[in-house]
Formats: C-alpha cells, sequence, structure tokens
C-alpha cells in the first residue's frame, strides 16, 4: 500500500507548522532525522531512510505536536473509544489483537520480556500480563493479555491516552498499533 499522497500532504503541512529545517523525533528506541528541506525521514540506528508508513507516523507527529501540545490525560481508552475505532474494530482485532494473540496469547508472561528492550517499559497491574511502553516522547500504550482459562479462550487489548486523539486520527492509530505489535 503507498502512503505517497498522504505523505505529500503531510510535508506542506509540517512546513507551514515548522519553526525549523531538522527535527529529531524518538520512536521505540530508535531516532528519527526529519528534514525538511530534503522532505526526508532518516534512522539514525538503521543508518536508512524511514518506511513510508513510519515516516508518515512521524511526520503526523510532528505535525499533531505543533497543532495541539501533547499532555497526557491520564485516561486510558481502548481503540473501540476511539473516535470511529467501533466501526473500524473488526479489522483492527484482525490486524493487531489476533497478532498480539498469536505472539503472547498461550504465554501472557513472556510479554515481560519486552521491558528489557525499551527503556521506560514497566509492568502494568492489569489483566494477567500487562506493560507500559513508551513510544514518542510522552505517548505511552499499554499492552494487556489474559490468560484463556476453561470459559474463554485467550484476549488482548491495547489502551491509548485519551489525548492520543488530538494528534493522530483513527486511521493513525491502526498504522501506530500496527508498529507497536510487531516491534514487540
Amino acid at each position: 500500500m503507498s502512503y505517497q499522497a498522504a505523505v505529500e500532504k503531510g510535508w506542506k503541512e509540517l512546513e507551514d507548522l515548522a519553526d525549523a529545517d531538522n527535527y529529531s523525533v524518538s520512536l521505540m528506541g530508535d531516532t528519527y532525522e526529519v528534514n525538511l528541506k530534503d522532505k526526508s525521514v532518516f534512522s539514525d540506528s538503521c543508518n536508512i531512510p524511514a518506511k513510508e508508513y513510519l515516516a508518515l507516523l512521524i511526520l503526523h507527529y510532528l505535525i499533531g505536536s505543533f497543532k495541539n501540545a501533547f499532555i497526557p490525560s491520564g485516561e486510558w481508552i481502548s481503540f473501540k473509544e476511539i473516535p470511529g475505532g467501533e466501526i473500524y474494530y473488526p479489522a483492527f482485532k484482525d490486524g493487531v489483537i489476533d497478532a498480539l494473540l498469536r505472539k503472547y496469547g498461550k504465554n501472557p508472561q513472556g510479554l515481560f520480556g519486552i521491558l528489557e528492550r525499551f527503556k521506560g517499559a514497566a509492568k502494568v497491574d492489569i489483566g494477567d500480563a500487562a506493560v507500559e511502553i513508551e513510544t514518542f516522547p510522552e505517548i505511552k500504550v499499554r499492552v494487556v493479555l489474559w490468560q484463556a482459562d476453561e470459559e474463554f479462550g485467550a484476549e488482548a487489548g491495547l489502551l491509548f491516552d485519551r489525548s492520543l486523539t488530538q494528534i493522530y486520527s483513527m486511521e493513525d492509530i491502526t498504522v501506530f498499533s500496527h508498529f507497536v505489535v510487531n516491534s514487540l
């Protein structure tokens, strides 16, 4: 899937808001250099251009941050509570939640292995196993797993700070969630 038109629109919008030509953005342990003159997003750790979908997420993060400085509300919401999320939830479940269950559904405690990989990640007392991960600066995501029992199969969920909807659209949160789960 090509994000080219959305990326071009993002560059234009960022140019209108930006007060500098270069920005450094941290995302899940990597730093990305955003250069408005070259219209490039470059991964410092990999020394390569960011994939198109990541470049778009980073551009939208910067745009959203300029428009609405992210201030965590402390109120955690599920994907279904995001405007438009309830309608799109079946696709979100297929692509994000089911991937999380394939990875950790049989062993929810295995999720704690990511604590060593991500700076600032911490256990959270929800479900049978849960962690809170800082993705972008100040933006945290909670990953929650429930172990299967005699009555119910394993369950999983992602929780977001309600303020994330001031920066990202439902579509962005979907792509962002795919990225988070695939990074675990």
